[in-house]
């Protein structure tokens, strides 16, 4: 883009470069288009794109992350996170796909905790604990919704307020998640939020990835690097014990890359006890990337950096067909996520880090996924 600036009478050197600003600010495209209706609310579908032709897709419902299309290393555009095309199918079937989870993502044990000495029951949506905050949680609200552009990045800044109660818990909760795409071919996710009372907070994104671009292949073939030395031990309802084992001499350790199929095959208890992976691991951070997911038919590789101490891997293990993605069954393994937070259940583990939030203390965290693609 080229503007040429002459000095003028009446005419400010100013407003010439703000109008540049402006103008270049176009590169990043936001649009937006209804996408049905929640509630009798509007579902809105959103959709940011860079300069490269990367394109983030997200509703006002639940923050979900509906599609994330980026090249192959041939450079064709294909959507790498599980999602639906219509609207219907997200309170219908989904699993959390691409959603903002809260107030508290995981579970926790007996959907119920004690805090300054008062005991709280929740509203229990798995059995007798809770998952993900509840049956009515944040992937089920409709978030209001702001956006904000420059030259290099644009942004939905998304917000909703959790009444004190709302699933059991304590505290009014101000809760805000920005998604930013930029030149760079990254999705940051800021999270903030304050409480007027002392209360929980663990959010996430249960983001699902398949760098195939197609449920026809799964994620066994992906290779996984993680920044990890210690993973959660995990009881039959997925409740973690307590115990941070070492993942040396495991299917557990990806502290080198190794493909998801060597646990899938694999004989390790808590493989077969999960059915797959679906453990938190607590992250060393001994270096700024802390995992690099990496598909090698197509290319596509995504490398993640995250300021919270875990991230929880889990390959998909009960999907079942029951329903499909582009017309084609979304089977077991047909995705994996890569869900940064705190260690799940941390309420009940004097070991895990705590997720007491409480007024003056606002919370912060920041997960980047940078997609990149590699030679053969």
């Amino acid at each position: 883009m080229f503007i040429k600036i002459r000095h003028s009478a009446g005419r400010d050197l100013s407003d010439l470069l703000k109008r540049f600003k402006e103008e270049e600010a176009i590169d990043m495209k936001i649009e937006q288009q209804t996408f049905g209706t929640f509630e009798g609310q509007e579902v809105i579908q959103y959709h940011l794109t860079n300069q490269s032709g990367m394109t983030l897709s997200a509703l006002n419902y639940g923050a979900v992350v509906t599609a994330i299309r980026v090249p192959d290393r041939e450079g064709h555009f294909k959507n790498v996170a599980l999602g639906f095309d219509k609207f219907a199918d997200y309170p219908a079937f989904s699993p959390y796909f691409g959603a903002a989870v809260g107030r508290v993502a995981g579970r926790i044990d007996g959907a119920s905790f004690k805090l300054n000495g008062k005991k709280y029951t929740l509203s229990a949506n798995e059995g007798m604990n809770q998952l993900h905050g509840g049956k009515d949680n944040f992937s089920k609200k409709i978030w209001q919704v702001e956006t904000a552009q420059q030259a290099d990045q644009a942004s939905l800044i998304f917000t909703y307020v959790s009444p004190a109660g709302e699933n059991g818990y304590p505290g009014n909760l101000h809760a805000c998640i920005r998604y930013t795409l930029n030149e760079q071919n990254e999705w940051r996710i800021t999270y903030s939020a304050d409480t007027d009372a002392p209360t929980l907070y663990n959010p996430t994104n249960h983001i699902y990835f398949n760098l195939t671009g197609s449920q026809e292949r799964s994620v066994a073939g992906h290779e996984l690097q993680l920044d990890s030395s210690r993973y959660a031990v995990l009881r039959r309802d997925s409740i973690p014990t307590g115990e941070l084992r070492s993942v040396g001499g495991t299917v557990f350790d990806f502290r080198e890359a190794r493909v998801i199929a060597d646990g899938l095959v694999s004989d390790d208890p808590q493989i077969r006890l999960m059915g797959g992976y679906d453990h938190p691991f607590v992250l060393d951070h001994s270096s700024r990337v802390v995992a690099v997911l990496y598909e090698p038919l197509s290319g596509r590789k995504v490398e993640m950096e995250t300021s919270e101490p875990a991230v929880v891997i889990y390959s998909g293990n009960k999907l079942d067909g029951s329903f499909s993605i582009d017309g084609i069954p979304a089977e077991a393994y047909g995705g994996i996520t890569l869900e940064t937070q705190h260690l799940p259940d941390a309420v009940h583990h004097e070991a895990f880090e705590s997720i007491e939030l409480r007024p003056g203390r606002p919370f912060s965290s920041t997960t980047v996924f940078r997609f990149t693609t590699a030679e053969k």
